[in-house]
């Protein structure tokens, strides 16, 4: 039984979470990410706009980290290049 849920359970991880997200993607996350963070800690944006800034910039980070976002997947795009299959 443990077999099965352990086999199930990485087919499940290996599934969802497929790369979309490319180099260039990932590093206009990362900037965005920064700028929102440098906007948020001098008080530039305060209030709701501060706290949706920092949703922002983690939601940012994170897909930009993992090289996955799940918005991409549902939308079924990707920036990653194209791989030539293995033969």
């Amino acid at each position: 039984m443990e077999s099965k849920f352990i086999t199930f359970a990485y087919k499940l991880n290996t599934n969802t979470m497929k790369k979309n997200v490319g180099l260039a993607d990932r590093m206009i996350r990362l900037i965005i990410a920064a700028v929102l963070l440098v906007l948020y800690f001098t008080g530039t944006v305060s209030g709701g706009l501060a706290i949706g800034a920092l949703v922002v910039a983690a939601t940012m980070a994170l897909t930009s980290f993992f090289s996955f976002c799940p918005l991409y997947r549902l939308l079924g795009l990707s920036t990653c290049p194209v791989r030539p299959a293995k033969k």
